[in-house]
């Protein structure tokens, strides 16, 4: 039985949720009377107060849903474990935040160009900046990549890209982070799992609710780790009896090193290594389609661009973030392990560059085509629709780039003699009817 329900603030509900009452109640109101102004401040006095009226009670609807969503999650809660003082803790309090779905949809790495992001991310401030804090906190960062195996550039990288240094780690209560997205229900199953683990951080006293602050998604400290991965892989590498990733460097540290360690993380490998193409390539075989030894790929043709062999990559594969036209770089392992940090191929590009600048290496040597425009997420929709409609299997038409749009491209662009690197375009998008 549900022993509260949280207060709701409805200053706090999404404007696009009081669309449809407000527009049914204006279109019943032109049905029986002539056009009326459509400016709010110059409608009859009746009419805006139907409206307002209307609003009212779908923010009242959406306030209560939202209560009932956090109602029926506590049950479940207490199922896995969690005691009524850490749900009162959690959610006597919680609240439904916009943003959080506004940034949901709008991540610049699945955004914008991957060049475009690669800009911002690894900007010459930002390799400056990270050289000091590497510098300045040498002992702390090296212990960490001595007990675990991974760089200290790369560590510095990540630290840099979560909050630029511990600079910013977000703003957002992550209860109510958690609980928007969970009650949103696009990502629904995985915000639950995570609101559970954060609960489990409370109700183990490893950190109190006002001070759980971070992301939209969710994650938190100086390296952004979610409740489910500062549970299974935050230390306490200073000795004070607390995994403070948000405070202590040596467990900021040590943390996010035992993370990519149980990510796979392989001693001696390189991130990446940029690579040129022989003439006649088969593009098929990149973005991950293929995986085989680094040495493979050296007899097919393949090159370091410095001319000399390619590293030893036992399970490599090849990566065209710009499709045929842009750099290329033979990943394996440790570029995996960055994926599981953050599943985004522009992210892991941009942690393995700023690692590799720090450590006073170049940075993407091969130009990018910076005239193809990035397709909107409503574009990039059209098109795989188009493709559907054509035959070429890409999956459900969800704006989203994964592996079976990728296929979908590749296929269509072979069956009308392109080069198959499965990169969606404008142009692209405009060929298919």
């Amino acid at each position: 039985m549900n022993t509260f329900l949280p207060s709701i603030a409805r200053s706090a509900l999404p404007s696009r949720w009081l669309a449809p009452c407000v527009l049914a109640c204006l279109g019943l109101a032109a049905c029986t009377t002539p056009p009326q102004p459509t400016d709010p401040q110059t409608a009859p006095p009746a009419q805006q107060t139907t409206a307002a009226n209307a609003a009212s009670a779908d923010l009242d609807v959406h306030a209560q849903q939202f209560a009932r969503w956090v109602a029926e999650f506590s049950d479940s809660a207490r199922a896995a474990g969690i005691d009524e003082a850490t749900l009162h803790s959690a959610f006597d309090t919680v609240r439904f935040v916009p943003r959080v779905i506004e940034l949901d949809r709008a991540q610049p790495e699945f955004n914008r160009t991957v060049w475009d992001y690669l800009d911002y991310a690894v900007s010459k401030q930002r390799v400056i900046r990270g050289q000091d804090k590497l510098e300045q906190s040498r002992t702390d960062i090296e212990a960490a990549a001595r007990r675990y195996g991974v760089p200290a550039e790369i560590l510095v990288a990540i630290w840099g890209m979560e909050s630029n240094y511990g600079s910013f780690m977000g703003d957002i209560p992550t209860i109510d982070a958690l609980a928007t997205l969970g009650f949103e229900g696009r990502r629904g199953p995985w915000a639950r799992g995570q609101l559970l683990a954060a609960l489990k951080m409370l109700q183990n006293h490893e950190v109190e609710r006002d001070q759980m602050i971070g992301s939209w998604a969710g994650a938190m400290g100086q390296t952004q780790l979610l409740p489910s991965n500062y549970l299974a892989y935050a230390i306490d590498a200073d000795g004070d009896g607390r995994r403070d990733i948000w405070a202590s460097l040596p467990d900021v540290m040590g943390s996010t090193a035992h993370f990519l360690a149980k990510s796979g993380w392989q001693v001696n490998q390189p991130w990446a290594v940029e690579v040129r193409l022989p003439a006649g390539f088969d593009y098929a075989s990149a973005d991950g389609e293929l995986r085989q030894p680094s040495s493979t790929w050296q007899q097919q043709g393949m090159q370091s661009l410095d001319g000399g062999p390619l590293p030893d990559l036992p399970d490599s594969a090849l990566l065209l973030p710009a499709g045929a036209r842009g750099p290329a770089f033979l990943v394996g392992a440790n570029f995996r392990a960055i994926l599981r940090y953050n599943n985004a191929t522009s992210y892991a590009l941009a942690v393995g560059l700023l690692a590799q600048q720090l450590a006073g290496g170049p940075g993407v040597q091969a130009p990018w085509p910076r005239d193809v425009q990035a397709l909107s997420r409503t574009q990039l929709q059209a098109l795989q629709s188009a493709l559907n409609t054509r035959g070429f299997d890409s999956g459900a038409a969800d704006g989203v780039m994964g592996p079976a749009t990728r296929r979908a491209i590749r296929a269509y662009q072979r069956s009308v003699g392109l080069v198959p690197d499965g990169y969606p375009t404008l142009e692209l998008l405009t060929q298919l009817p």
